[in-house]
């Protein structure tokens, strides 16, 4: 999908792929064109982002979906994801991609598995198709059953009889750690493992993050796709009180004018390169994206998660499950300082946090995952 969250998982093996030879292009959004450009990977566009992708499923395409999903009930929330995720972004998948694989035919399809659309128009074409994860898989989640249920009606009204499997029973390339993913999905996946490589746009770091540390940074971010001002205020009011240095990135949904004033020991930025920051941080402060969650937990860094919907939620229990963090939920944001404080300063969770940096570690890289794409595309 044409969004940050689930198009930054999927660069380290494509860059990969480059580098061991294959020829390698990649559909999506065409404002990241000019990030696969610099990488050396031929673009072609696909997809939808996600606010298009939530307006068009929530049947107000020329609203904001920010208000219509703050609006929406716990019920139509779901049934408005599983519309985006089952119906509409399948459909535009088709669409783009149909016949760029009749004129191209690729050997193998690396689909992204929030673009389901993909593997469908390779299965329509006779393409082999590999999964490609962005996070955690979660079988036990309402919102995550929906989406499935509508997946697979839509697939039938193609003519496709989709098998009762996890990833539909493709090989699945999942760069979560065992001690983090869904025992189900384990259990049942036909998984090609990968570590998760954080990426992001080259740029400088803050001046913040480059000073000599005489007490902690933390690092506070909503992520890129339904950060909320209000929101964000509030959790920048919990951490200021800390004996910490609190660094800040907005995300592109956040008009910086709209954060108001700010505490001494508070820096607010547009953007941060959060791959190559993490690693200068003590606490990571953050909404339970898959990508942040991963990037800090390969840091080694403990986090607080705040979540908000989507898949956030699973995120968030797996984190305080292995120990790695905590979690506040809506409404408990008035014991943000109490918890921050504690993450900063608890042996047992940084040990654990560590403990999950040395497991991602000894993932395979993406150069060894790359190699082992051939072993996916049917012989001649």
């Amino acid at each position: 999908m044409a969004t940050f969250g689930h198009f930054y998982p999927l660069i380290p093996l494509a860059k990969a792929a480059v580098e061991a030879g294959h020829e390698v292009a990649f559909a999506t959004g065409e404002q990241f064109h000019p990030t696969l450009t610099a990488l050396g990977i031929e673009p072609l566009t696909a997809g939808m982002d996600m606010f298009a992708v939530m307006a068009e499923a929530s049947g107000r395409p020329d609203h904001d979906p920010r208000e219509t999903r703050a609006n929406a009930t716990p019920e139509e929330l779901e049934a408005m994801v599983s519309r985006a995720f089952g119906t509409v972004l399948p459909r535009r998948y088709i669409d783009d991609l149909g016949p760029v694989l009749a004129e191209r035919k690729p050997d193998l399809v690396v689909q992204e598995v929030g673009a389901a659309g993909a593997a469908f128009a390779a299965v329509l074409a006779g393409i082999p198709v590999v999964g490609h994860g962005f996070g955690r898989v979660s079988t036990d989640d309402s919102t995550a059953r929906a989406i499935v249920r509508e997946q697979r009606e839509f697939a039938r009204g193609l003519g496709l009889d989709l098998p009762d499997a996890q990833a539909f029973g493709l090989p699945f390339v999942d760069i979560c750690p065992v001690s983090l993913q869904d025992k189900g999905f384990l259990a049942s996946a036909d998984r090609i493992e990968l570590r998760p490589v954080p990426f992001a746009q080259p740029g400088p770091l803050p001046a913040l993050a480059r000073a000599d540390r005489s007490r902690p940074l933390v690092y506070l971010t909503l992520g890129t796709a339904f950060g909320a001002a209000g929101l964000l205020s509030e959790a920048i009011a919990g951490l200021a009180p800390l004996d910490a240095d609190v660094l800040v990135a907005a995300g592109p949904t956040i008009d910086l004018d709209a954060v108001g004033d700010l505490p001494d020991n508070v820096v607010v930025e547009s953007w941060v390169p959060q791959a190559d920051l993490l690693p200068y941080t003590d606490l990571v402060v953050h909404h339970g994206g898959s990508g942040t969650t991963l990037g800090a937990l390969a840091a080694g860094v403990p986090q607080l998660c705040l979540p908000q919907g989507a898949d956030q939620f699973t995120n968030a229990d797996a984190v305080l499950r292995v120990g790695a963090g905590d979690r506040l939920l809506a409404g408990e944001l008035g014991g943000l300082t109490d918890k921050a404080r504690v993450l900063l300063s608890d042996v047992d969770v940084r040990d654990a946090a560590r403990a999950l940096a040395e497991e991602i570690a000894a993932m395979p890289s993406p150069i060894e995952v790359a190699r082992r794409l051939p072993e996916y595309v049917k012989p001649a």
